[in-house]
């Protein structure tokens, strides 16, 4: 996997964090810069940080599966990115609330828009990858993508929220296919 495919796979993982960015951005009439920078930084760090607990935990798991590694990332990333794009698609409006950034929700929502990176960082434990420099780029690429969102979110509202979440998916899901299909065809296992 080369940085060109993890900085693909950073852009859809912030994807879920930038749809939250930008329903809190709704939140919010007059936008301060504390109000831009805090869910950066939440979303950033969670994204940094479950990428590297996946890695060790897949790096245990690794030498038994290795086999089917490519299997694993296919399906892992394939059911993000799939839960992704039927969450864009969903009708379901989601409320927003005047303290949208106090510290726990804050907190809740980085861990809940994380959980996919933690199955992407056991997909980086099968082609050892430097987790380090690769949950740098997850961590500041969420960063900046969650504080655009909350600024977009303030300005246009809720009309690209889905199809943002719906690009993140896309994403995911044709990494997961490009994966299976250079194992099969490219290096004859």
């Amino acid at each position: 996997m080369n940085l060109f495919e993890i900085i693909l796979i950073a852009i859809g993982l912030s994807m879920d964090a930038f749809a939250v960015s930008i329903t809190l951005g709704l939140s919010v009439e007059k936008l301060r810069a504390r109000e831009i920078i805090t869910p950066g930084v939440f979303f950033g760090f969670f994204q940094a940080l479950m990428p590297i607990i996946g890695y060790f935990a897949g790096t245990y798991f690794a030498a038994k599966i290795q086999q089917f590694e490519h299997w694993v990332a296919f399906i892992l990333l394939g059911f993000i990115g799939g839960n992704m794009i039927r969450e864009s698609l969903s009708k379901k409006e989601e409320e927003s609330n005047e303290d949208s950034f106090q510290f726990i929700k804050l907190l809740v929502l980085a861990i809940a828009t994380s959980i996919d990176a933690l199955a992407v960082g056991v997909t980086f434990a099968f082609f050892k990858i430097n987790i380090f420099i690769a949950a740098i780029i997850i961590g500041s690429i969420t960063f900046i993508i969650s504080m655009a969102g909350v600024k977009i979110g303030n300005i246009f509202g809720a009309k690209y929220k889905s199809k943002a979440e719906f690009v993140g998916g896309a994403i995911l899901v044709l990494l997961g296919i490009k994966i299976v299909i250079e194992h099969l065809f490219f290096q004859g296992n």
